[in-house]
């Protein structure tokens, strides 16, 4: 619903020349009166919205097979963001592992990092994401 819409606005000037001419006995069920078509015309457009965003949805789907609501796993900006982070975070694992442990500290360091690097990397592969397609593994 458009924020002037001239049918709205015209249901309006009929609402309070009727409230005029009748008084305010009839107060009450004009402004009802007004409210239901008003409530009418939003019901409309926020069904128009959500048949529109279904439909969008369902093309999306036949376009590229993907299933509706989730994102393509492993895009170049999240492998990217994920390898930076964990770079930047290997520098002070691999201090705090040495500092305390010695070279065994920053083998257990690396392994951790190695590990979690694994496990987002194991996202994207295509036969455990086929293994996985009916839970919400991700």
């Amino acid at each position: 619903m458009e924020a002037r819409d001239p049918e709205l606005r015209r249901e309006l000037d009929a609402t309070l020349q009727a409230r005029a001419e009748l008084g305010p006995e009839y107060e009450t069920a004009l402004v009802d009166s007004f409210l239901d078509k008003v409530d009418q015309r939003l019901d409309s457009t926020t069904e128009r919205r959500v048949r529109r965003h279904l439909a969008e949805q369902q093309m999306a789907v036949a376009r590229n097979g993907a299933q509706p609501g989730r994102q393509p796993a492993g895009t170049f900006g999240e492998r990217f963001g994920f390898g930076a982070v964990s770079l930047v975070l290997a520098i002070p694992l691999s201090a705090i592992g040495v500092a305390n442990a010695g070279i065994e500290g920053l083998i257990v360091a690396w392994l951790g990092i190695f590990g979690v690097n694994a496990v987002h990397a194991a996202r994207t592969w295509p036969w455990l994401r086929r293994k996985h397609a009916d839970s919400d593994w991700r």
